[in-house]
């Protein structure tokens, strides 16, 4: 970096940067197959320098995404270097522990060449309708079982299409044409960042890592100022969550030591041959995630808001497993890290903090209708946790942000009617503040051959606690034709089977005399 720029030119171009990434995300979601894309926000686009350390993020983006994008970049580069790589090459993998935690997304990343130097990267990730495997559950044994594995690859190199990636990607899932459609629409949103990228810093007259520098040094400024208002100390939390033989414990102690924060999961479940498992790119993007939440919300999301957070999980913890655990169902476990990095650091900032909630459950169906395959995966929200300021938000898919997936759309891609989706009143913890409300929906199967059907729900054994002495939530439930079923286990649907989701509901926040 010379020297520092403007603060209304960097404002400027940093507003240039996100509308290049938010321009890309509408490219992709236009282009896409998928309704996860479409309709659930189950993706990501980042700008990165030519380090791999992000300066911009689409606007929607899911915030684990934030922060597993930007080691994917740096994996491909350690991968093939710099100097190996070309204008037009296009990278690609789904690899748990170097992509976004489990098989089912694929990420996609491309070099930005200018006056023939790499200067910055684009890459996006995204939710496959398929990828192959069994259908996506919590009750996978190995990452096996979960699918097509695809290493670092080049997709594309040198503006040419591998055309033996392409075969066995199509190949090995049950819907080649969206799979491949969504993957090409991630390749043209990298290349409208590179296109836009290129015109906008010939406008601006500035160097793209003049303005990386710039807006991450002040980001790292913003956060290690935040972090250092609070008091030094050390700060334990534990949550329990649904388990299969036994339950799973999340233990973390949150240490301040001046400008830093570091947050240890030693006494953490071990790993389990389940597929609720959390790779440590997961992690720490979750747990990073809720400190910047928590103390430094407003400052764009780059690398250098990152910069003074550090996580350890031990080996062979749910946290931090070993290959080949499965993870398909990682959502389950690494959702709850944000409600545990809150409840350590409740005793201190207890009208910033949210109670634990339930966020997303999900259905999968896949099988043959009138001679057509198809494969869709929907969301089905829980309650959000009570906040000190306000009550929980109703099926509501907090940390992360997906939605719940219209009716219409549900209807269209599986063969289903639904008979009701309604909210679950009274199932918010009660509280000073109340937990948010999950969602009740029940749906036919009406296709003409039985379907494979995968339910991944979560707090269906054990409920969102409240805090500070609010109520928990009420637990999530599962029934198909009036038989309650256990969602680990996968279902054959046939037809006129009846399939009735709860999701569970948030936790309630505290007593009036705590929260005055």
């Amino acid at each position: 970096m010379t020297e520092c720029i403007n603060p209304v030119t960097l404002e400027i171009a940093w507003a240039r940067l996100v509308s290049i990434v938010d321009e890309a995300a509408a490219t992709f979601i236009r282009a896409s197959f998928s309704t996860l894309a479409r309709e659930a926000n189950d993706f990501a686009v980042v700008l990165t320098d030519a380090a791999g350390r992000s300066i911009a993020q689409s606007s929607m983006s899911v915030p684990s995404f934030i922060g597993t994008l930007p080691a994917s970049v740096r994996h491909f580069i350690e991968r093939f270097s710099i100097a190996g790589m070309s204008d037009g090459d296009v990278f690609i993998t789904n690899d748990p522990w170097k992509g976004t935690g489990h098989v089912h997304d694929v990420t996609v990343a491309t070099p930005i060449f200018m006056a023939g130097k790499v200067i910055a990267f684009a890459a996006i990730t995204s939710h496959m309708p398929d990828i192959g495997g069994r259908l996506r559950s919590a009750g996978v044994r190995e990452i096996y079982e979960e699918g097509l594995q695809i290493p670092l690859l080049k997709l594309v190199e040198a503006g040419r299409t591998n055309e033996a990636v392409v075969a066995f990607i199509e190949t090995n899932v049950r819907v080649p044409d969206a799979t491949m459609g969504d993957i090409w629409s991630e390749v043209a949103a990298c290349r409208k960042v590179a296109e836009r990228l290129v015109e906008v810093l010939g406008e601006v007259g500035l160097d793209l890592d003049d303005i990386s520098a710039e807006v991450r040094t002040r980001s790292e400024q913003a956060m290690r100022g935040a972090i250092a208002a609070l008091p030094d100390g050390r700060h334990a939390y534990s949550l329990l969550h649904d388990g299969f033989e036994d339950r799973v414990r999340i233990e973390a102690t949150v240490a301040i030591d001046g400008d830093r924060i570091h947050i240890d999961y030693t006494g953490t479940s071990e790993q389990l041959a389940r597929a609720v498992n959390v790779v440590p790119i997961y992690t720490f993007a979750y747990t990073a995630y809720a400190v910047k939440a928590l103390l430094s919300p407003d400052i764009p999301n780059n690398e250098g808001s990152f910069q003074p957070v550090t996580t350890w999980a031990p080996e062979g913890t749910i946290l931090n497993p070993r290959f080949p655990a499965p993870g398909g169902a990682r959502n389950m476990i690494g959702h709850l890290l944000p409600a545990v990095v809150m409840g350590a650091l409740a005793p201190i900032l207890p009208d910033r903090i949210w109670a634990p909630g339930a966020s997303n459950s999900s259905v999968t169906i896949a099988g043959e209708h009138n001679r057509q395959r198809y494969a869709g995966m929907f969301f089905f929200n829980g309650g959000q946790g009570a906040s000190s300021r306000h009550a929980g938000m109703p099926t509501l898919s907090f940390p992360s942000n997906l939605a719940n997936t219209p009716i219409e759309v549900i209807e269209q891609t599986v063969p289903v009617r639904i008979l009701h989706r309604r909210r679950r009143p009274g199932s918010g913890g009660a509280g000073f503040r109340r937990g948010g409300d999950g969602l009740d929906v029940a749906f036919e199967f009406i296709g003409d051959a039985p379907a494979t059907c995968s339910v991944i729900l979560t707090r269906w054994r054990i409920p969102p606690p409240g805090l500070n002495g609010g109520e928990a939530g009420a637990i999530a439930r599962l029934s198909v034709n009036g038989q309650t079923r256990d969602p680990a286990e996968p279902l054959l649907l046939h037809r006129d089977d009846r399939v009735t989701i709860e999701t569970a509901g948030g936790g309630g926040l505290g007593v009036q005399e705590d929260v005055q």
